[in-house]
């Protein structure tokens, strides 16, 4: 279950081949490359196929290897509902422009009864008349919901007719928020004067450095870049910097070597930390539209 294309290897497998209707196992989805090399692993919906659903699933995993590879995992538990024999096609791998393939699985769902259809059908039974203390009940349930319901009409009238002034005001006053650029340069600044790296707190320093990068991006891009994985970042990211490739290389490297500190425990240079404190600038001074740039120098 691998396929080996310029030192990337790409596995998917199955806790196991075979289960109930209706039980679970998991899809283990591996790739394993060198930290030169960018690998997406193969991203689904609710459902692997039409009739294999997808009911949870793990984070993505990065593990260094003794070897200086870098290993990729996740992990989809998926069920099934119909007894058949799957095929699961080979699962799709982007690296970079090429698109390397796992090899195909399959997956036995088994029926564990067997359904006995000579039984005869059992008539329809007459109709049922409740017993009294349902009455009960509902007098019960309507003095505990009629308080709620006096407190939100209470809450409707306060709003609907009180908080006008409010809001009129709030509508004549706006708040204007920052810049972004402003406010990303200003939070670089800040990190630059702590020191962190130079105190042996690297793995704090990439935390934040990225923080400031991935709000930048959040506010300039419109990508909630603080909810998403690095992968997923530059996946929205590359069609917007399209012209920029450069700019793209650049935040696509430090971002990398962000989460290898982070997560895999990566040792880094002190001219590795500057060059990506640089890099932070550079990409909020080149992302920075031109009317902004225009305005702080019309202020200097």
């Amino acid at each position: 279950m691998l396929n080996l294309i310029l030192a990337i290897i790409v596995t998917a497998r199955l806790d196991t081949v075979a289960i109930p209707i209706g039980d679970q196992t998991q899809l283990h989805i591996e790739a394993t490359t060198t930290p030169s090399e960018q690998v997406y692993l193969p991203v689904y919906g609710e459902n692997l196929t039409d009739e294999i659903e997808i009911v949870d699933r793990s984070g993505i995993d990065t593990t260094r290897l003794k070897d200086g590879r870098l290993r990729l995992h996740q992990s989809l538990t998926i069920t099934s509902f119909k007894d058949s024999l799957f095929y699961i096609e080979p699962l799709p791998f982007v690296a970079d422009s090429d698109t390397l393939y796992s090899e195909g699985l399959t997956l036995n769902v088994i029926q564990p009864f067997v359904i006995d259809t000579a039984l005869a059908i059992t008539p329809h039974k007459g109709i049922y008349k409740a017993p009294i203390w349902w009455k009960g009940l509902i007098i019960l349930l309507l003095s505990l919901l009629l308080p709620l319901l006096l407190v939100l009409l209470g809450v409707w009238v306060w709003r609907r007719w009180f908080r006008k002034d409010v809001v009129a005001t709030d509508a004549i006053n706006p708040v204007l928020l920052r810049p972004a650029e402003e406010v990303a340069i200003e939070r670089l600044d800040s990190l630059r004067e702590k020191q962190l790296w130079q105190q042996g707190q690297t793995k704090e320093y990439y935390s934040e450095l990225t923080d400031v990068v991935r709000e930048y991006i959040s506010r300039r891009f419109g990508v909630s870049s603080q909810e998403k994985t690095s992968d997923e970042t530059l996946k929205l990211l590359r069609p917007l910097l399209k012209d920029k490739r450069e700019l793209f290389d650049n935040l696509k490297s430090m971002l990398n070597i962000a989460d290898l500190v982070k997560f895999a425990k990566w040792t880094t240079t002190a001219e590795e930390n500057e060059q990506n404190m640089q890099e932070a600038y550079s990409f909020v001074h080149d992302t920075t539209p031109e009317q902004s740039e225009n305005t702080e120098e019309a202020k200097l």
